[in-house]
């Protein structure tokens, strides 16, 4: 699938934030705001929690399949065609059919999260400039 590079953006952005919130008991029960502890990780701390995750999922969010873009929709993907992706992208190194059953699903999800975190697609061709500029 092709997407924009604010996209990808995007969707990496809203997985590490999904991330943050899954690892933090503070932000799961309400007590903090995940955009306030986002914000006060500061760049390099943003960096740390982002760059893994993009390693994970970027390879994973090119191979899907494309789909027909819809203005005022995300790329819609069922689970069956994220899994699929996802195992074809999971290596097997050794570690257990187990454990790779259930890295499997946990990417297919973190994957899931970045696909909705990204923007309803609006189609560049029908940009209209406004008359006042």
């Amino acid at each position: 699938m092709q997407f924009s590079e604010a996209e990808l953006t995007a969707a990496v952005t809203g997985a590490a934030k999904a991330t943050l919130a899954a690892q933090d008991k503070e932000i799961r029960k309400g007590r903090l705001d995940v955009e306030q502890v986002w914000h006060d990780l500061g760049g390099y701390g943003r960096y740390q929690l982002i760059e893994p995750i993009g390693t994970q999922i970027l390879p994973i969010l090119l191979a899907l399949p494309d789909v027909p873009r819809v203005v005022g929709e995300r790329p819609s993907y069922s689970g069956g065609q994220i899994r699929k992706v996802v195992e074809q992208h999971t290596a097997d190194d050794g570690a257990g059919r187990i454990r790779r059953a259930a890295l499997i699903v946990a990417r297919a999800a973190l994957v899931a999260s970045a696909l909705a975190s990204i923007p309803p697609w609006r189609d560049p061709d029908e940009f209209v400039v406004p008359d006042s500029l």
